[in-house]
């Protein structure tokens, strides 16, 4: 397996939960409907949203380009695993590429990885 790109963000949790507070569009703009439905609705929601938007700018680090919010869409499996799953450019961009990533978050922070392989 090559490894073709690696990237990683931290996010401050109270910034996310600020943004999405004081500017309700930016929630649609960014996560797409699953992922807001993933994320729910309980006192670990911010959490969880940061965390999302900490993994598509790991992706985007990991290709070493930008693309639309929605286009990175972060899924939980039942069984924990994270996976991403790509739209528009970031598909096209990705070609036979495969996209890897980690959650991490705290009360404060949240962190994602993200790994693009080949193999």
């Amino acid at each position: 397996m090559q490894i073709l790109g690696v990237g990683t963000d931290i996010v401050e949790v109270e910034r996310i939960a600020d943004v999405c507070r004081r500017t309700p569009r930016f929630e649609k703009r960014v996560f797409t409907d699953s992922e807001l439905a993933d994320c729910g609705r309980g006192a670990n929601r911010f959490q969880r949203l940061a965390a999302r938007f900490a993994a598509k700018e790991a992706v985007a680090k990991a290709f070493g380009c930008s693309f639309g919010w929605r286009e990175v869409e972060i899924h939980v499996e039942p069984s924990g695993k994270p996976t991403a799953r790509l739209y528009g450019r970031a598909s096209e961009a990705a070609g036979d590429a495969v996209v890897f990533v980690s959650l991490s978050h705290s009360r404060e922070y949240a962190a994602a990885v993200a790994v693009l392989t080949r193999d």
